[in-house]
């Protein structure tokens, strides 16, 4: 017996069904469509789906191919472990069903926030092929303004639909920057490309209420500004399904559905995937949800082999949670611990910051991936990276997805073999260069300094620019020295009396420069460090700041 279908669910039926022609394989769940893609609903709002083409399956047809008995509308109301029974309301009443195995995966509910008005008829969340259908029907029906609550990945999927059809769109997120778990410095990069999009981005608020009105909502925020609104979108999260399983006394923490590797929970008998389950964070140790698709899908898999065949049954794996979101031109993804993440566990960790092109540079079309990478200090193990570009981001972080999982360290990912040709990539690809960076940070060849830093180093630092003339002139710290770092060697006298004792805190445009400079700095005896990403991950980490820090002027090669 499953409870919920879709991803976990579904998966584990027909894993089931190929593993045994005897088995009864019976699959309940409360909904209208219990096979369909989910993570396709934002782009049917946005018109690039149609909705049939969302159901990937029917009763029908998963009892004609895979002899299932899948019922929908029966939604599982009580649990009884002790009995092995289930009780089913459905349209005709309630019915008690028993089982001998017990499959749950209920998936997770959006969050409804203590705001009053969210019973507005114009609030939509988007979890269900209702949901993106009356989505689009408003849209249809001449929605001029939208409000998304949330900057997660649901809800810049649904601004930019909506964005795409010619909405006005407003988009609220209490975090400081869109997509939370993505480093502020990309977040920021995101942002940006909201905005080009026409979509105002409204950060570090919250919505505080919703007015109705007889032709329009009003969205207030906590800064009391008010926004019109004719459908308004809460993605502001989403919470593990699980009251009738907590009802039943199955142990639950955080809400979620506590399994072993195995996939077992608490009661004999029963086991779950998915949503609504708690998961153990591959590199942190963190126990939490994971609201993705492929782990679902994965594991409702493996756990069918643990209920048919254990003997031979693989362990459910620990959790990456990666995932990969496009907003307009740009694709961000993210996998492995984040900073925030690294921090709350306690993980020693360095930081690499990089900005190289998806293929050569000499190749047509050639576009900047803006690259992030976490390695262990203690080993250099591969912890985490994000990435966000218009191109080559998803299969770089597919790669290092795949170097976290494997162990691998700093050095692995410059020794691995990757395919190059000019329209693809490079010989050294943005990877390899990844983990040449990282590298180098930890066996001392190169040291770090970070946009965290830059108060500090504009206190007590001189501060040495060895880009062009023309770039200090389009924007560089106050105070700066600017010595091309093709003129470094030759003037290094002025900056040891520029630097008259001082730190020397070295920048460029990426990076690369003011690595060739730092090591030029460091072997003459300076106390060197080069700024991880150089101006491009300032700008970024600055976001607004920087436009009050960051001066323009004409070139002063001495201070």
């Amino acid at each position: 017996m499953i409870v919920g279908g879709v991803g976990g669910g579904m998966s584990a039926a027909a894993r089931a069904r190929r593993l045994s022609e005897d088995a009864e394989i019976v699959v309940l769940d409360r909904g209208e469509h219990v096979s369909f893609a989910g993570c396709g609903l934002p782009y049917h709002v946005g018109g690039e789906v149609p909705e049939d083409d969302l159901l990937v399956q029917t009763p029908a047809s998963l009892q004609a191919s895979l002899a299932l008995d899948v019922r929908p509308r029966h939604d599982v109301v009580g649990l009884d472990p002790a009995t092995r029974t289930l009780t089913v309301r459905t349209a005709s009443g309630e019915e008690r069903i028993a089982y001998d195995a017990l499959l749950l995966s209920p998936g997770a509910r959006a969050v409804r926030p203590p705001v009053p008005g969210l019973d507005s008829p114009r609030v939509r969340t988007l979890r269900t092929v209702a949901d993106a259908t009356a989505l689009r029907s408003a849209v249809d029906a001449g929605a001029r303004r939208a409000v998304v609550l949330g900057a997660g990945f649901i809800g810049l999927e649904a601004a930019e639909a909506l964005a795409s059809q010619g909405l006005d769109v407003t988009v609220v997120e209490t975090a400081g920057h869109p997509l939370p778990p993505l480093e502020p410095e990309l977040g920021a990069l995101v942002a940006d490309e909201l905005r080009r999009l026409g979509v105002t981005v409204r950060t570090g608020v919250a919505a505080t209420a919703v007015a109705h009105g007889a032709d329009h909502d009003v969205v207030a925020l906590a800064d009391g500004t008010r926004v019109d609104a004719d459908v308004v979108v809460l993605a502001v999260g989403v919470r593990p399904d699980t009251d009738v399983v907590a009802a039943a006394g199955i142990r639950v923490e955080r809400g979620a559905i506590v399994v072993d590797e195995r996939g077992r929970t608490s009661a004999e008998g029963i086991w779950a995937v998915g949503d609504a389950t708690v998961a153990t964070d591959a590199v942190t140790g963190e126990r939490r949800p994971v609201a993705l698709a492929g782990p679902a899908a994965r594991a409702g898999r493996l756990v069918a082999d643990q209920i048919l065949r254990p003997a031979t049954a693989r362990p459910l794996p620990t959790a990456l949670a990666t995932a990969v979101v496009r907003v307009g031109d740009l694709t961000a993804a993210t996998t492995g611990a984040n900073r925030a993440a690294l921090t709350r566990a306690g993980v020693d960790h360095r930081t690499v910051h990089l900005h190289p092109a998806h293929h050569v540079g000499w190749f047509p079309g050639a576009e900047q991936i803006h690259l992030v990478v976490h390695v262990a200090a203690a080993d250099g193990r591969v912890l985490g990276a994000q990435a966000v570009g218009r191109a080559g981001v998803d299969k770089r972080i597919d790669v290092l997805a795949t170097a976290i999982r494997a162990g691998f360290t700093a050095d692995d990912l410059v020794d691995l073999d990757l395919a190059y040709a000019p329209p693809f990539g490079a010989a050294k690809d943005p990877v390899n260069l990844a983990g040449m960076v990282a590298a180098n940070v930890l066996d001392g060849t190169l040291r770090l300094w970070y946009p965290e830093d830059v108060d500090d180093a504009l206190a007590t630092a001189l501060v040495l620019d060895v880009r062009s003339g023309a770039e200090f002139a389009a924007g560089h710290l106050p105070g700066s020295l600017l010595v091309p770092h093709t003129e470094l060697r030759d003037r290094l006298d002025e900056v040891v009396a520029a630097a008259a004792g001082r730190p020397v805190r070295v920048l460029c445009g990426s990076g690369v420069r003011s690595h060739i400079a730092h090591r030029v700095l460091e072997q003459a005896g300076l106390d060197s460090a080069s700024l991880s990403g150089g101006m491009l991950t300032l700008r970024a980490a600055l976001d607004a700041r920087g436009s009050d820090l960051i001066v323009t002027a004409e070139p002063a090669l001495a201070r």
